[in-house]
């Protein structure tokens, strides 16, 4: 509960369902935020929530951990048995991925920069397009990743019966949920190991409980000019660092996804989500893809900063390669974009203060949580075996 109250904090806002199905409405003193014609950029112009802690978070029981924990590793939950979760969200890149465009399905290639799963459970929206509600809705994400053609292209019948011939899997599941593996247990299993994926003893989250020494004084004056000259607050908001709102940048266009494969996937994914002229895309669309309103053309949902220094490169689309080419970008104004959001423009900052605001960004990043992706290789995971069949005639 004080998570959802903290995502619906901006306002006391009444909310009407949108055209769309997918996205509500603000409204307020009974005047639609869309009929004046903002954007949800500019309705971000509203007062920013304070930065806070993480909120306490209550665990999943440990043996629902265990199997979701193989499962996030386990390449056999993909159509052809070679990719899984943990091959975009890499452990030690930051459970995300380090180069600027991420892979895909074997065959394919994406368009995108894969985000961090970490804090995922108290993401306001799933992707850079905002297309899935978050709410710690994580089993409903996990099935649309497992089962898109560009990720995984899984079947969810085949993947239960996979799992079904792992004698160790079907232990590890009946203990955990009091039943067999199947695809609706192994969507829930992701997403009570995801709920584990929880910053810890994160610098800036120390500060903010009192220990003043928690950051250095160069820190200290980066979080100054996050809440002031820099504003980066107006954006980076409330306890995830994120307003959840999308917004144009002017980030410029990643040459890579005219690639073939990276450009088939892109225009395959938004003729399956219904964009407009998608055969001839020169740009992503963003959010746009979800909503079909052309004032959200190229803009994208704000990400979380927290552990933001180890999950470079920045941006939709990788196109930013260090905290200190993010921070050039903001202080130069942004680039140029139809849809710009009104409250980037230049900030006129020092040398001294990009040094700092640089600071204050690496202390939102916690302790190492422990995994490695070498300990769930191919030659340490459960193997299949073959079902023994009893009775005389078998």
């Amino acid at each position: 509960m004080e998570v959802m109250n903290e995502m619906r904090s901006r306002s006391d806002a009444l909310t009407a369902r949108g055209t769309t199905g997918t996205r509500w409405v603000l409204v307020w003193a009974g005047v639609s935020l869309v009929a004046l014609g903002l954007s949800m950029g500019t309705a971000a112009a509203a007062e920013p929530r304070p930065l806070a802690p993480l909120p306490k978070a209550e665990m999943p029981d440990p043996a629902k951990v265990e199997i979701g924990k193989y499962m996030f590793f386990e390449k056999r939950l993909s159509g052809d048995g070679d990719r899984s979760c943990a091959d975009c969200h890499i452990p030690e890149k930051g459970w995300a991925f380090p180069e600027p465009l991420s892979i895909g399905y074997p065959g394919t290639l994406h368009y995108r920069n894969a985000k961090t799963v970490m804090n995922v459970r108290f993401a306001k929206y799933f992707y850079w397009d905002g297309r899935l509600d978050g709410g710690n809705d994580l089993p409903t994400q996990a099935r649309d990743a497992m089962t898109d053609s560009h990720f995984m292209a899984a079947d969810g019948r085949i993947m239960g019966q996979r799992m079904k011939q792992i004698p160790e899997y079907v232990k590890m599941f009946k203990k955990a949920y009091g039943g067999e593996p199947h695809f609706g247990l192994i969507i829930k299993a992701l997403g009570d190991f995801e709920k584990t994926l929880v910053s810890k003893n994160v610098p800036f989250d120390n500060y903010l409980k009192g220990n003043k020494g928690a950051l250095s004084a160069e820190a200290k004056e980066g979080l100054a000019l996050f809440e002031g000259k820099a504003n980066c607050i107006q954006c980076h908001d409330g306890f995830m660092l994120s307003d959840g709102e999308a917004h144009a940048l002017g980030v410029p266009v990643n040459p890579d996804i005219f690639e073939v494969k990276r450009y088939t996937t892109l225009r395959s994914q938004q003729m399956f989500l219904g964009t407009p002229n998608y055969r001839n895309l020169k740009s992503d669309p963003g959010f746009f893809g979800t909503e079909k309103n052309n004032k959200y053309f190229g803009t994208f949902v704000t990400p979380s900063l927290r552990e933001v220094s180890k999950t470079a490169p920045y941006m939709h689309n990788g196109m930013l390669p260090t905290l200190e080419s993010v921070v050039d970008f903001y202080n130069e104004g942004g680039g140029p974009a139809v849809n710009q959001d009104p409250l980037i423009k230049p900030l006129g900052l020092t040398a001294a203060e990009k040094g700092a605001l640089v600071e204050f960004l690496k202390s939102l990043a916690g302790d190492d949580l422990g995994y490695r992706t070498a300990d769930y290789s191919e030659d340490k995971r459960p193997p299949y075996e073959l079902l023994k069949w009893v009775g005389q005639d078998n």
